[in-house]
């Protein structure tokens, strides 16, 4: 009787999920991918420190130094002021000095960074008199801020990123595969430069998540109730992020106007966008107005990741929700108003996540794009070296046995042969140019404006061919489900 009635009771755990624990567990215990990914994590923490020993944006240059300076403001202000000033321009807050105009998350995170500082150096965040303050402890507290962020939030992020990846048992992922791909994520020469050397922290993904999370619904039991509960957790999650903001309309405003700074133009610096790289020919600033141009970067960032969304409404996965991560910050880097050129962090990021499935020379040649574009702004903050030895380091990564085989596989068309390395030898001619010519008096910036173009047609490219390789996947599910439904 005991047995029958054990025999009727279900277990709580389904097979699938219990399959998926399964893996997991070999992945990690079996497969000793846990002890890699520490020593990979250990060899990237030690890149970053190495990075962090050099110079950095603003270095020793009043009166408003760069970067660096700008971050330890928004520590001082964040922890000084009241939260209803952060944003205001008061005599407390001058926002002309590095007015804080990043989201109210950053804010809050420069906040509890700021607590750090005050609680080990209260003079390096007190208002007013730590304006340019540039102890040597004061810097190693700085640069343990980022460190202390990649360690608690981007490294456990891609160990959770691997466990579903690798967890379902996707072909080739073998040891030696799940390695090289932590190593491409975790070593991410841009990244480690701009977080770590140049010194910015940093949403183009908005459309990503809004796509895939909707299309999600529609094909649930009851699409209505999910739309509207996946609409109530979104608004729940803005209200408790912007709450001390929402008292009124116009804090609110004067919030939004902080996180949009149109007064600054199109474009600021040489960044490898349409804008800037077109305004040789076009002068985008004197034949329109800044009206005029929000409007035209608004519709050219909506129709250029429209396609994606439409795929992912269509069609969501899990592999084409990453694909849209990088249409997505692609459509905004080439075409919105206003871009960085440290901007290129946001696409490269789901490149990286992404690094097994587009094809090897592809993805090492937009790595090395990405690199380039940002040459002339690390080269201004003496960053050349590091710059260098980095840049060698991310070709031995793709070079090493796992990367090798991985290039390969896309490399036995001559034509896509014979346009990488066409590719390579303008950019080596480009590095050369840039250290060692001086350009023409008449044009100071001739070879930025080189670079910049050189990089916008490497990133146009690859976001045509990015945007193609996503719509592919819809036919391959369709296919999928045919095959389901004939067996």
């Amino acid at each position: 009787m005991e047995k029958k009635q054990r025999k009727k009771v279900k277990n709580p755990m389904s097979e699938t999920e219990s399959n998926d624990l399964d893996d997991i567990s070999c992945l990690f215990f079996q497969k000793g991918i846990m002890g890699l990914f520490l020593l990979i994590s250990i060899f990237s923490l030690l890149l970053r420190v190495a990075v962090s020993l050099h110079s950095y944006s603003g270095a020793g240059t009043p009166p408003k130094f760069g970067d660096f300076e700008a971050q330890r403001h928004w520590m001082e202000i964040t922890t000084n002021l009241p939260i209803k000033d952060w944003y205001f321009n008061t005599t407390n807050n001058d926002l002309s000095y590095w007015g804080l105009d990043y989201p109210p998350l950053t804010a809050y995170q420069s906040y509890f960074h700021g607590l750090f500082l005050k609680h080990f150096d209260p003079n390096s965040v007190s208002l007013f008199t730590s304006r340019g303050y540039e102890t040597h402890f004061g810097k190693l507290l700085m640069r343990w801020t980022v460190l202390s962020s990649d360690l608690l939030i981007f490294f456990p992020a891609v160990l959770y990123f691997v466990l579903v990846y690798y967890g379902g048992n996707r072909s080739g992922g073998n040891k030696s595969d799940v390695a090289w791909h932590i190593a491409v994520i975790l070593i991410n020469p841009c990244l480690i430069l701009t977080d770590h050397g140049h010194f910015q922290m940093s949403a183009y993904y908005a459309p990503a998540f809004f796509s895939h999370l909707f299309g999600s619904c529609l094909r649930r039991k009851n699409p209505p109730l999910e739309v509207l509960k996946l609409g109530l957790t979104v608004l729940g999650t803005f209200a408790i992020v912007w709450w001390p903001f929402l008292h009124s309309r116009d804090a609110f405003s004067v919030v939004l106007s902080r996180l949009a700074p149109f007064e600054r133009g199109i474009y600021e610096d040489y960044v490898a966008n349409f804008w800037c790289c077109t305004s040789v020919l076009i002068k985008w600033k004197r034949l329109f107005t800044t009206n005029s141009l929000r409007f035209l970067s608004l519709v050219a960032t909506i129709l250029t990741f429209l396609p994606s969304m439409i795929q992912q409404i269509w069609s969501p996965s899990s592999k084409g929700f990453l694909y849209g991560l990088l249409n997505s910050s692609l459509a905004f880097y080439l075409f919105s108003f206003q871009v960085h050129e440290k901007s290129i962090l946001l696409p490269l990021l789901p490149a990286t996540l992404l690094a097994m499935e587009l094809p090897g020379v592809l993805s090492m040649l937009l790595m090395h794009s990405a690199l380039l574009s940002m040459f002339p702004l690390l080269c201004r903050d003496k960053m050349a070296v590091p710059y260098m030895a980095l840049y060698m380091l991310s070709i031995l990564l793709y070079l090493a046995p796992c990367g090798k085989q991985h290039i390969k596989r896309h490399l036995s068309r001559s034509m896509i042969t014979f346009s990488i390395v066409i590719s390579y030898l303008c950019s080596l001619v480009l590095h050369i140019i840039y250290l060692t010519i001086r350009p023409p008096e008449k044009y100071p910036f001739l070879f930025e404006a080189m670079i910049m173009n050189f990089c916008f047609s490497h990133f146009l490219a690859f976001t045509v061919y990015t945007n193609a390789k996503q719509w592919m996947l819809s036919r391959q599910s369709t296919s999928r489900d045919k095959e389901k439904k004939l067996n």
